[in-house]
């Protein structure tokens, strides 16, 4: 229901890179973060298969935030599993880290207490950082599962443990919990565009 009805295209004066994004309920400021680092944009519904989102030539693709149980948008996540198979660079965020997660073979489950505000607290594994973050979802990655789906968690919710970031340990795959793209919330976390940039 809250997904783009047409395809929308941004195109960026002197853009080399291409990335489609697959619209769950997008927020309008992933867009600009990436248009801002000169990237052309596709935004796409979310019932586009994997051959429709193939025919724009992405060099990456994104999948977008939105509401609910992400289990329930199991279109979306055989799209991304056919994706996988390409070796795109794929990047999600908070319902689009879900989907990477189930994509990948890990589960979700539903929290007892939402994830709501600017002010989660976050901690980076591998740097040892920690972050304030903007979040607002009700379900999480199983840490275990992700073990079994070649995926490594790499940084963690200091409330309650739960996972907030993930990488593929073969793929340029990665996915965030949090919304790095503020509107509302704490600019720390932007940089996490440019990573994904940089796998383009």
């Amino acid at each position: 229901m809250v997904t783009i009805k047409e395809p929308k295209i941004y195109k960026v004066d002197g853009a080399k890179k291409n990335v489609v994004m697959i619209d769950c309920g997008e927020k309008e400021s992933i867009a600009k973060n990436i248009i801002d680092r000169k990237i052309n944009l596709t935004r796409i519904p979310a019932n586009f298969g994997a051959d429709k989102i193939l025919e724009y030539n992405p060099d990456g693709i994104i999948v977008s935030n939105g509401p609910g149980d992400p289990k329930r948008v199991n279109y979306v996540i055989k799209t991304v599993r056919e994706l996988m198979k390409e070796k795109i660079p794929v990047f999600g965020i908070c319902l689009g880290h879900q989907i990477l997660a189930l994509s990948s073979g890990a589960d979700t489950y539903k929290l007892k207490f939402g994830h709501r505000g600017s002010n989660q607290p976050v901690k980076d594994l591998i740097t040892g950082k920690c972050y304030v973050t903007s979040q607002n979802h009700g379900f999480a990655v199983n840490a275990e599962s992700a073990k079994n789906a070649n995926l490594e968690v790499t940084q963690i919710n200091l409330n309650d443990g739960s996972v907030e970031s993930l990488r593929n340990k073969d793929l340029k795959m990665f996915s965030v919990q949090y919304h790095p793209e503020v509107h509302p919330g704490p600019y720390l976390l932007r940089h996490v565009f440019d990573e994904f940039k940089a796998m383009l």
